[in-house]
């Protein structure tokens, strides 16, 4: 197979013992929160900022781990032993069963003498469940030389049940020594490492771990369990399935695609199934919390036909609109649609990348981006013609990849405003990508003048906290004045919310 990363097994051990340095210095993180389980991970790293972390690449260390129902980890309901295999750069992912469902957990791990920090964790709730409430974060974009991620600091601190992250967990560019915005000096400065695109394994996990180095991006994996999904960044910049931004040969992109999933997947709370094969790795899947809300996780990017008319903003023609053309593939779009047909959920909600509503620039024929739903309006067409037919009546779609917020109704036709409203979609900013950010985009009288479904547009950094109930979907937009130094405050900007059956975002 074209990029194929040969699995293997490091052949010797190591006790945790002559491990002399802390490891744990990329924190510990939980994930894919299932009824009686989670994901728990840690990677093993002395030397963060160093290839292979400051461990032999051919060595195997136990790691111990426990889960317990209190903070202070006295009533242990489970643990082991796992192996960090250098193969996998010393990463750990615990796939912990016969959890309760809807309760909080407390994890560690310990290696030698070497104990991580506590972790907290949540378990979705049991199938069926009568469940009145489900609060999650929404979260993308953290380039880390364009700013801090103070953003992740409060989100760290709200009350939820999981993270969605819907992607660009890092950024493949060169990073110079003062680490752009940050402006780091001395000793803080960064390695000549860090000044080239990424292509190679190495490459990834050293800008994997120079990610979490940062102890804001700690404490919110620490505090909550994450769901992920990839966009574009963790590989090439606007990349399509084997097409290279760049233009490469196929064969070429494919090892570099290789190489990126793999340090994706060692890096996130992720279970073996997610397990890249080469440059082919299953990451859309589902997330059910009780009768109250189903999460559909897509990948728009492994599948997606290539951008129409060489990507950017274009007019829409023959080729934008061909019906063959496909933003998630076709096994992955038929998933999608079945699960719509059996969901018993009041909540349909579809965990994506890039917007999908459509977002043009003036009256009339406009401009329109490539690489985002607008490109790809017959895919777009497929998933909500399959709502429709499923009797979705309670559609939302939670996106990023564009650095700003958005409360978008999805209408039956965007050009007309009067058309049926399908359901609702929430576009987060970014954590830290496009620096501070503005307070009120350039363009934002147009933008709202000539899409009357955009019910609010802003440009500043931070996430989103959405809270389902068995009446509403509300969605509050947090920001901050700015990222390019550490410390700012957080506040809401605005909130919406949508009823059950009757979508449409109004101001809460």
């Amino acid at each position: 197979m074209a990029g194929e990363v040969r699995r293997r097994r490091s052949g010797r051990e190591l006790s945790g013992r002559e491990v002399g340095e802390d490891p744990f210095t990329l924190g510990v993180a939980s994930g894919d929160p299932l009824p009686d389980g989670v994901v728990l991970w840690t990677r093993l790293a002395p030397r963060p900022l160093e290839v292979d972390g400051g461990l032999p690449p051919e060595c195997r260390i136990p790691v111990e781990w426990a889960i317990a129902a209190d903070e202070g980890l006295r009533d242990v309901v489970c643990g082991g032993v796992a192996v960090a295999d250098g193969a996998d750069a010393h990463s750990v992912h615990v796939e912990v069963d016969g959890l309760e469902p809807g309760r909080t957990y407390w994890y560690r791990f310990h290696c030698g003498r070497w104990t991580s920090p506590v972790g907290r964790t949540r378990t979705a709730p049991a199938p069926g469940a009568d469940v009145r409430r489900v609060r999650m974060g929404l979260a993308s974009c953290q380039q880390y030389d364009e700013g801090y991620y103070t953003a992740l600091a409060h989100l760290a601190g709200e009350e939820l049940d999981a993270v969605l992250f819907v992607g660009d967990y890092i950024y493949e560019n060169e990073i110079n020594a003062q680490a752009g915005a940050r402006g780091y000096t001395g000793e803080q400065q960064l390695p000549e490492v860090f000044d080239h695109w990424l292509t190679t394994l190495d490459g990834y996990r050293l800008r994997y771990a120079l990610g979490k180095t940062d102890a804001d991006l700690r404490a919110a994996h620490a505090a909550h369990p994450w769901i992920v999904t990839w966009d574009d960044h963790e590989v090439e910049n606007n990349y399509a399935a084997a097409v290279s931004q760049r233009n490469l040969p196929a064969e070429e992109f494919l090892r570099r695609r290789a190489a990126a999933y793999q340090a994706y997947w060692e890096h996130m709370p992720l279970r073996e199934e997610q397990r890249p094969r080469g440059p082919d790795a299953r990451l859309y899947r589902r997330f059910r919390y009780g009768d109250l809300a189903r999460f559909d996780v897509l990948d728009t990017r492994q599948y997606r036909s290539d951008q129409a008319y060489g990507d950017g903003w274009k007019y829409p023609g023959p080729e934008s609109e061909d019906p063959a053309r496909t933003l998630t593939g076709a096994e992955q779009e038929e998933w999608l649609l079945d699960g719509f047909r059996e969901s018993p959920a009041t909540w349909d909600v579809v965990v994506q990348q890039v917007a999908f509503c459509q977002r043009k620039g003036n009256v009339g024929r406009a401009r329109v981006s490539m690489d985002a739903w607008d490109g790809y309006p017959a895919s777009r067409n497929r998933v909500l013609q399959g709502a429709r037919d499923a009797g979705t009546a309670n559609l939302v779609v939670l996106s990023g990849d564009v650095h700003v917020h958005y409360a978008m109704d999805i209408k039956e036709d965007f050009d007309d405003p009067s058309s049926v409203t399908l359901g609702v979609e929430i576009v987060g900013t970014s954590v830290s990508s496009g620096f501070d950010g503005v307070e009120r985009p350039d363009d934002w009288e147009n933008v709202m003048r000539v899409n009357p479904h955009i019910k609010y547009y802003a440009e500043r950094r931070g996430y989103v906290v959405v809270t389902f109930t068995p009446e509403s979907v509300r969605a509050d937009f947090r920001v901050l004045p700015y990222a390019t130094r550490p410390g700012a405050p957080v506040g809401t900007d605005a909130s919406f919310v949508s009823r059950a059956g009757r979508p449409g975002f109004v101001p809460a």
